[in-house]
């Protein structure tokens, strides 16, 4: 096996974008080239934030066997490992993780933590169950990644999951939260769905509500307002705006839901020409939803009730089933309309202590 570390070389540019199309089927490879090609290359929004060291492992025929960057944060002895993607392959794997280890070793991190893909606000956590067409914005591996990151030191530090929820239709009743959602709009709350005249100053406030409400989640890292807009304007375009919630008190934002019809993987590869039909389509006629951020201002509690009873009259439109994405273990959210769940995915952050 031989690992070589690059930075701006454009065959290993290639070979690093080129591997999960070797591992994964076309249905259910969830990375965007485009966007992955800026991240090695420094260009994304977020590059300022962080250094990356890049690294391929080949074997002894010049074949691709894995890849990996550590991420590192000024000031931060975490190492975040992440872009990892490995063959099935035990003898690799190994290879891979101890060159990883050597080199956080070397360079005085206190310990690895991953899958991070840079940043918490491009993708991190590993999937463990339910190894089924992925739905967008889920964190996507192979089932056997577990068992690599088990077998090389790592252990489970944090757990999540996503609620996948029945199809309801108009004739549903919830008494609880429909008298939480009335309570508050007596109180004199505003929830409503962002124009789209509008959609530049909603991501301000659900930036601010963000940074606010996720600054306690493992590797969450600051980012300045203008860079935050500038990753989440792209939002726009695959959203359809009935189905995203702010709340509003006194005239400010005081929480926010956001939903997306469920593209499965078609958003990531906008370079065919036929995906983005289907995508066009898909956002005409969803055929599920997902749920991927909801947050309220710690000041008003209770109101998650409230806005998830907002997004749930507007499938109750639809008919349409939907998944709450990604909620971390101990969250409120993470059992709200319980009796309406139909699967439970899951996803794990997980660590490696490194010995001085």
């Amino acid at each position: 096996m031989k690992l070589v570390k690059f930075d701006l070389e454009e065959n290993y540019i290639k070979d690093f974008v080129k591997l999960p199309e070797m591992i994964y089927d076309p249905s259910d490879n969830m990375e965007d080239p485009g966007s992955m090609k800026k991240i090695l290359k420094g260009e994304h929004p977020l590059s300022k934030y962080f250094k990356l060291a890049k690294f391929l492992v080949y074997d002894d025929t010049g074949s691709v066997k894995g890849r990996f960057c550590i991420t590192s944060y000024e000031g931060d002895e975490t190492a975040y490992l992440g872009f990892f993607e490995c063959v099935n392959n035990e003898e690799a794997a190994k290879f891979l993780f101890d060159s990883a280890y050597s080199y956080c070793s070397e360079n005085g991190f206190a310990k690895i933590q991953g899958p991070v893909d840079a940043s918490f606000w491009i993708k991190y956590r590993l999937k463990i169950n339910k190894f089924e067409t992925p739905y967008t914005g889920e964190p996507y591996n192979k089932d056997y990644y577990l068992k690599l990151f088990a077998d090389n030191g790592f252990e489970v530090i944090e757990h999540y999951v996503s609620n996948a929820f029945r199809s309801v239709g108009e004739e549903y009743e919830n008494s609880k939260f429909e008298e939480r959602y009335q309570e508050f709009l007596d109180a004199g709350y505003e929830i409503r769905s962002p124009k789209e005249e509008e959609f530049s100053s909603a991501i301000d406030d659900v930036y601010r509500l963000v940074t606010d409400l996720y600054s306690d989640f493992p590797i969450f890292k600051n980012v300045k307002q203008e860079d935050f807009r500038e990753v989440f304007m792209s939002y726009k375009q695959i959203m359809n705006m009935s189905m995203t919630k702010l709340a509003y008190y006194n005239g400010k934002a005081v929480g926010f839901y956001v939903s997306i019809p469920d593209y499965g993987n078609l958003v990531y590869h906008t370079g065919n020409p036929i995906n983005i039909a289907k995508i066009l389509m898909t956002k005409k006629k969803p055929k599920r939803y997902v749920m991927l951020y909801m947050g309220v201002d710690q000041q008003h509690r209770g109101l998650g009730k409230a806005l998830v009873y907002a997004i749930m009259k507007e499938l109750m439109v639809t008919g349409l089933p939907s998944i709450g994405a990604l909620i971390r273990d101990g969250k409120i959210n993470q059992k709200y309309a319980s009796k309406e769940i139909t699967d439970v995915y899951e996803y794990v952050l997980l660590e490696r202590k490194i010995e001085r």
